[in-house]
């Protein structure tokens, strides 16, 4: 290499110096670039964690069911993003929050997930949703329906996917209100979910001129039930809703079996939140004449079929609305990913939030501001055994409720991101 000297430090050779060396540095810089990948791009695989209950009392409406739905939507939408290979992680809270966020904080500090779904239970969902909102990555809570996941507990990286516990309240208690129901005791579940629930439903029943009567609380996963449900039958009331989930669902339709109340009787029962799984368990006899909402069921159209035929197949059980949410907001997520050309979690949260989303679960549909999935529901009622062709087929429909009828103003919410004039 031939040496050049400048010289002794007049105004020329400075001058002269000075371009060669930044000559030299644009260079360094240029092929510096060139050697290193697009920073937004994703540097390795596109991990998503599906986080629940694998094998407790939440196992039928998360689990293996969940994860199983979330990697048809992997396959379906082609098994890589960006060139990038998309891989699915999996781990048990075991229904306990503490043990949620530290898996969740370990996959995002430690494994290099992107983003978290399922994560069944209100309480675990708020913990993992505050560890995602400290380490800026998404959470897709398809599981949870606190109504506090959208309201002052938001964030800017979780999306509630599934009906909140207002849209639960709401559709159901306005159609018991309009044949007559307008007597109410809550029989809910002694935690965040139950609690809110029961708040979102007394708002709904008193400000619709109906009158809640009293509400008592059980510890969830209780086996004896039979005290809360002799409280709810002396108090008279036309309408004993359920504000609980899963097996305290199942455990409530059963007590009040025993005790001579029903859907056709005086004294009608009902439940804010039913999963098909629960009519399964529970069964037609029972259960017939039930009136629920819904925000899927396999055996609506040739789309929702094709999907509940490969699930059960894999599963062993038909889908429930929380399976089909993990499938549809895993690929939602995938496609904002693609479409964003990133995996940062600010990019592609606002891509997803852009994006009108129609698919087997979500009909007509849009994430607001808040974070909650705006979309239309579904009024179902339970067969009786004499109008069910064979095991899963079970519902019904009623009616559809558009999303924008269903959950709560936007004007309304709580959620501190929402600026109100």
């Amino acid at each position: 290499m031939k040496l050049v000297r400048f010289g002794d430090g007049n105004g020329g050779s400075g001058m002269l110096q000075h371009t060669v060396f930044a000559g030299m540095l644009f260079l360094a810089s240029v092929s510096s670039a060139q050697a290193q990948p697009k920073p937004d791009l994703p540097q390795g695989p596109v991990r998503i964690g599906v986080l629940g209950d694998m094998s407790g009392f939440n196992a039928d409406v998360s689990g293996k069911g969940s994860l199983e739905a979330v990697r048809m939507a992997t396959e379906d939408f082609g098994g890589s993003v960006l060139g990038k290979p998309i891989e699915v992680v999996s781990a048990d809270h075991q229904n306990k929050p503490d043990i949620a966020a530290g898996i969740a904080r370990n996959w995002f500090d430690n494994d290099k997930v992107d983003v978290v779904t399922d994560v069944v239970g209100s309480a675990a969902t708020l913990a993992v949703m505050a560890v995602g909102n400290e380490r800026k990555k998404i959470v897709l809570a398809t599981n949870a329906a606190s109504g506090e996941i959208n309201g002052r507990l938001c964030n800017p990286y979780t999306v509630q996917y599934r009906s909140d516990t207002y849209a639960e309240a709401k559709s159901t208690a306005k159609g018991l209100l309009a044949q007559g129901g307008d007597t109410w005791f809550i029989v809910g579940a002694d935690y965040i979910f139950g609690h809110t629930l029961a708040s979102d439903l007394t708002d709904v029943v008193t400000s619709s001129g109906g009158k809640v009567l009293g509400s008592v609380f059980h510890p969830s996963n209780t086996s004896d039930l039979s005290s809360y449900i002799l409280q709810a039958q002396a108090s008279g009331a036309k309408v004993i809703a359920f504000a609980n989930a899963g097996y305290d669902m199942v455990n409530s339709l059963k007590t009040a079996s025993e005790f001579g109340l029903g859907v056709k009787g005086q004294q009608r029962v009902t439940g804010m939140l039913v999963y098909l799984t629960d009519i399964d368990s529970v069964g037609l006899p029972i259960t017939q004449g039930l009136t629920l909402e819904a925000d899927f069921y396999w055996n609506t159209d040739e789309q929702t079929r094709a999907f509940a035929q490969r699930y059960i197949e894999r599963v062993g059980k038909m889908p429930t609305m929380v399976h089909a949410a993990a499938y549809s907001a895993v690929l939602t997520y995938l496609k904002a990913v693609q479409a964003a050309g990133t995996d940062d979690s600010d990019t592609v949260m606002a891509q997803m939030k852009k994006m009108p989303i129609n698919d087997l679960y979500a009909h007509n549909a849009y994430i607001r501001p808040d974070g909650l999935l705006i979309h239309d529901l579904s009024m179902f009622q339970v067969k009786s055994p004499a109008e069910s062709i064979g095991r899963w087929d079970d519902y019904k429909l009623l009616s559809t409720i558009a999303g924008n009828d269903a959950f709560r103003p936007l004007a309304e919410s709580a959620c501190p991101l929402i600026r109100h004039n």
